[in-house]
């Protein structure tokens, strides 16, 4: 990969993802974080790829494969796009008669649908189920449209864009003072002032300095910076860069237990 060397180069890479992406009619995303993976997601997605291939849809239907999406009790689940039709706890034998009946057809899937277990009611879009529907997904919004591991999803996003513009347009103070603005605070539970916080990196004394990526799952059964890292790791490394030119580090590292 080419080193980019100004804004524009980002820009120019951005359309170029976008012009060369193939125009399907329906996309099939497939959640396969560590929790999807672990409930069967991945024989999932080798039976959809098996299934498109062989009824040769693959210049009508595109497969994408993201990480969580947050709904894990509900995995393998997937969504199909542009209907946002959503189906839970899936297996390989599902895979026929999703492809048949919802993707060439237009037609609903009862018994895969999720049902509300308060009020018994069936759900078949993924924005009308109350978990997603109740939610302001700041964090991770896009974990629905990222490949985490195709650099151009994030790209495609205007990812790195805002790095650019720190980089080129800012100075490091001026960094500071726009997230101080913002009223950006830790996610930890003290929600003291992430711009506050750089401040006082940048004036430290000692060098050289280090940003650190605090990703410990601290708490039993806390999984938020996994589904971070594993469905938008560039949103982290780009935080990462914008923070360390605002307090004047040259490295980083990432601290997460394995």
């Amino acid at each position: 990969m080419r080193k980019l060397a100004h804004p524009d180069h980002l820009r120019e890479w951005k359309a170029r993802i976008l012009e060369e992406r193939p125009a399907v009619e329906k996309t099939i995303v497939v959640t396969s974080g560590t929790c999807g993976q672990a409930s069967g997601s991945l024989a999932v997605i080798e039976a959809l790829r098996g299934e498109i291939a062989s009824r040769g849809l693959e210049t009508k239907v595109g497969l994408e494969i993201t990480g969580c999406h947050g709904f894990c009790e509900m995995e393998p689940s997937l969504i199909i796009y542009p209907d946002g039709i959503f189906y839970k706890k899936l297996e390989p034998k599902d895979v026929p008669t999703i492809i048949e009946r919802t993707v060439l057809k237009g037609k609903r899937i009862p018994a895969l649908e999720y049902e509300d277990p308060s009020t018994g009611k069936k759900h078949a879009r993924q924005k009308d189920i109350p978990f997603y529907r109740d939610q302001m997904r700041l964090l991770t919004e896009n974990n629905f449209r990222i490949d985490p591991e195709r650099i151009e999803d994030y790209i495609a996003l205007d990812g790195y864009i805002p790095l650019a513009k720190a980089l080129f347009d800012m100075t490091s103070e001026g960094v500071i003072e726009a997230v101080i603005a913002s009223g950006l605070r830790g996610r930890g539970g003290a929600g003291f002032s992430t711009g506050t916080k750089w401040r006082l990196c940048r004036i430290a004394h000692g060098h050289p300095k280090f940003i650190i990526c605090n990703a410990d799952e601290g708490d039993p059964g806390a999984y938020m910076d996994r589904s971070l890292l594993e469905g938008n790791p560039h949103s982290v490394i780009e935080g990462m860069i914008i923070g360390a030119y605002a307090i004047g580090a040259a490295e980083g590292y990432i601290y997460v237990r394995m």
